[in-house]
């Protein structure tokens, strides 16, 4: 028994269609169960700049915990240049937001009181002659978009040393934007879908 030639075209779009879903749903629940299940810190903004043609107004966000001293990193540095993605242990300070209490390009052991995030991946270079000097790495949250026009407010909180982020962490290092906070009262919430 032969199939209708024509009706091949409409199974291809049928079952292209079903990946497409299937990989637009996975997206979605992998950023959703971040924010269901992760846990919140709190993340000081530091001043940056902003519009992207395709998506709209957004805020570039940079925080305290992107710039690592060297001094916060065990275990050492990578003999030469490589593809590298660091480990950072979060611990709450003083002033309620969080900071990097250590730093590893390799695994961190768990500890009470502490969240691990995982760095983006980068690409690194050793420094010859002379001590490392800070690394600046990012966290995949550094992008916030918000409606066309009210990107002003943020940035201006942001410089004022105003604006606070507060992401979830998973079980993975994978961190995610639950909120973004002006002297403490919440302006945006990210909803699960």
């Amino acid at each position: 028994m032969s199939t209708n030639p024509a009706f091949r075209p409409l199974v291809a779009a049928i079952v292209v269609a079903l990946l497409q879903t299937a990989f637009l749903g996975y997206m979605i629940e992998s950023r959703a169960s971040i924010l269901r299940n992760g846990v919140d810190v709190v993340l000081k903004t530091v001043p940056v700049d902003p519009r992207d043609l395709l998506r709209g107004d957004y805020v570039i966000l940079s925080y305290n915990i992107s710039t690592i001293p060297p001094e916060k990193i065990s275990g050492g540095f990578p003999g030469e240049a490589t593809d590298a993605q660091l480990s950072v242990r979060l611990e709450k300070q003083a002033d309620g937001f969080w900071g990097v209490s250590e730093a590893s390009f390799g695994s961190l052991v768990p500890k009470d009181g502490s969240v691990i995030t995982r760095s983006a991946p980068f690409y690194f270079y050793p420094t010859s002659g002379s001590p490392q000097s800070a690394l600046t790495v990012d966290y995949g949250i550094e992008r916030y978009y918000v409606p066309e026009g009210e990107g002003r407010v943020l940035e201006e909180a942001r410089n004022a040393s105003a604006l606070a982020v507060t992401a979830r962490v998973d079980d993975d290092g994978r961190m995610q934007i639950r909120l973004i906070s002006i002297d403490g009262k919440p302006l945006y919430e990210e909803p699960l879908y």
